[in-house]
């Protein structure tokens, strides 16, 4: 399974970033392999407009089966979202990449 958070650095130990739109980086954890692969996503953090669409493209193109993030994206966003059929997990305010692992794999995290 790949699972993608949306975070403020590329390791285990960096920040979650609860915004979705605008996060800084999108990181990907692939469970089967062990590996770890990032987007540097902060080329949206001036849009006016349009963030949370582009970011949904890029979640698209790296084509994840999880999605872990803080407040979740927005309308449009998770529409798009919602045509790739990925799972979207949220309230992964204040820890690390791992800590939100934990808690996705012991169901602790609100699925929308």
């Amino acid at each position: 399974m790949k699972i993608a958070f949306t975070a403020k650095g590329t390791a285990w130990d960096s920040m979650m970033d609860p915004r979705f739109g605008r996060t800084m980086f999108i990181v990907v954890y692939d469970e089967q392999s062990e590996t770890f692969s990032s987007f540097d996503n902060s080329v949206v953090e001036n849009e006016a407009h349009g963030a949370g669409t582009a970011t949904a493209q890029k979640i698209f193109e790296l084509s994840p089966d999880v999605l872990i993030t803080g407040n979740g994206p927005g309308s449009h966003a998770a529409q798009a979202l919602k045509q790739i059929n990925i799972r979207i997990f949220t309230e992964a305010h204040n820890m690390t990449i791992k800590q939100a692992f934990e808690k996705f794999k012991n169901g602790e995290l609100k699925e929308i």
